[in-house]
């Protein structure tokens, strides 16, 4: 496996595998891998010839500069992990090579972004679609895959890719959760004792809105009502918002008509997290 640190010596590795008929994936990452990460890479290498995973924490996606600064940095950890997993390639940009001078051209995604993270995070999907922007360019891969986990970033990539004519095929992969249903995160080491045993509370609340739109329930308001009476049995989780969204535009909907996703962010002390399930009249297409 090889840690290739510059643009130009990804586009040429990556360019000479295709020149050879390879498929090549490509896992964008901030670092800091766990398991959830695992099953990204491990999804590439199982449908690809070439995989690269990219490893680099982009400052234009925070939008506070201690957030930036406490992101966990374990490079050496996260190269043996893609080692372990089977990438080829692991993109490991200073931020000097990124931004070699102050942007002055950013993708703005549109009505996409307004709800849900939206208004509570102002810039956020800016910074995100800019810089996997920048990494499809630089690495020029056939598939990238992103976690379900991060529904609403995946849907930002998703409308990127279609408004702007990317040659680059995005592949969705589900949730990884841990024993007692927390979604796998970065953010989930930071969580207190007392607010880890609290944490699964936000996927017992989106398993109960799931169970209501399996038993026939279309009314959002209800769905969301009883998701959030679950959730609210948890003192220390403190919600920021619980909504049921159309799973394309991430709109907020009244009736359930099509594919949906209900999802939430809540704090447990000083830790944002986020989860979402997807639900479909089709059984195949209900993802937890």
């Amino acid at each position: 496996m090889r840690v290739i640190e510059t643009v130009a010596g990804v586009r040429e590795a990556v360019g000479k595998e295709r020149g050879e008929g390879k498929r090549v994936g490509l896992v964008p990452t901030m670092g800091a891998l766990h398991v959830g990460h695992e099953a990204l890479i491990a999804r590439s290498v199982a449908e690809c010839d070439v995989t690269v995973v990219s490893i680099f924490v982009n400052p234009i996606q925070f939008n506070q500069r201690e957030d930036f600064e406490r992101y966990p940095r374990e490079l050496g950890q996260d190269v043996a992990t893609c080692n372990r997993v089977g990438a080829a390639i692991v993109f490991a940009p200073a931020h000097e090579e990124m931004y070699p001078r102050p942007l002055d051209t950013y993708v703005e995604p549109g009505k996409v972004a307004e709800h849900l993270c939206g208004p509570f995070r102002p810039g956020h999907f800016r910074g995100v679609a800019t810089v996997v922007c920048k990494l499809f360019h630089a690495v020029e891969a056939d598939r990238a895959y992103f976690g379900e986990k991060d529904a609403q970033q995946l849907a930002v990539i998703q409308r990127m890719v279609s408004d702007l004519n990317m040659a680059v095929e995005i592949v969705p992969v589900a949730t990884v959760r841990e024993h007692d249903g927390l979604a796998m995160s970065s953010r989930n080491a930071r969580l207190g004792e007392a607010e880890r045993r609290a944490a699964p509370a936000l996927y017992a609340g989106l398993r109960e809105a799931l169970e209501r739109l399996k038993s026939g329930e279309r009314e959002a308001g209800r769905v969301k009502e009883a998701a959030l009476a679950v959730i609210g049995r948890e003192a220390l989780a403190r919600v920021e918002y619980l909504d049921v969204v159309d799973a394309a535009s991430m709109q907020p909907v009244d009736q359930v008509a099509g594919p949906v996703r209900v999802a939430v962010a809540a704090w447990l002390g000083g830790v944002r997290l986020i989860d979402n399930v997807g639900f479909s009249e089709c059984p195949s297409n209900i993802s937890g």
